[in-house]
């Protein structure tokens, strides 16, 4: 196993921390960072989802830069992506800190994408993800990031960004799955 597919397993396991920082109540208190105030748990779930989340970017450069990309790390990638960014909007559901029906949406399309790609998988195809689908994840990261900070530099300015960031991901959601199916609607018209 190379090095960018063993930076992906490590972002698999830092999802039981984050969830367990998030859900178990260690009654450290709270913090008060920019004008928002949190409990640490929260500002320590933060930092570890974003650390998991950048290693995303870290084992694609890597794997990019001396060429190693395989069809392992094409399939644990996504699968890493998805798992984290589930468990981080199902946690801010259960917090009380994001609509359960935009999480249902942005879910449901990663659901629909992964039985895509087992289809695709099985015909023998492994795709990557393209562009649109790079965005989306950075978006969806972004609005995490800023529900779980309590919206952190914008609370000041009574701006909802981490709102807005989160309706902003779940359009480039739905975009990017649309554009997926229709790029390999061909797996589905093939088949018998």
């Amino acid at each position: 196993m190379n090095i960018p597919n063993k930076i992906t397993i490590s972002r698999i396991f830092l999802i039981p921390l984050f969830m367990i920082i998030m859900l178990v109540d260690f009654n450290w208190g709270n913090v008060t960072l920019l004008g928002a105030e949190m409990p640490v748990s929260h500002l320590i779930g933060a930092l570890i989802f974003i650390f998991a989340a950048t290693t995303d970017w870290v084992d694609g450069y890597y794997a990019r830069k001396f060429n190693q990309v395989t069809n392992l790390g094409k399939f644990l990638d996504p699968l890493a992506d998805k798992l984290l960014v589930s468990a981080a909007l199902i946690i801010l559901v259960e917090l009380q800190m994001a609509p359960s029906w935009l999480v249902i949406i942005i879910i449901s399309r990663e659901f629909a994408i992964t039985g895509l790609r087992l289809v695709l998988a099985g015909s023998g195809e492994v795709h990557a993800a393209a562009m649109l689908g790079k965005i989306k994840m950075w978006m969806q990261i972004v609005a995490i990031s800023a529900l779980l900070l309590h919206n952190i530099f914008f609370t000041m300015f009574n701006i909802p960004f981490d709102m807005i960031a989160l309706y902003i991901a779940a359009f480039f959601t739905v975009w990017s799955g649309v554009d997926y199916f229709i790029k390999n609607w061909g797996a589905f018209r093939d088949s018998k």
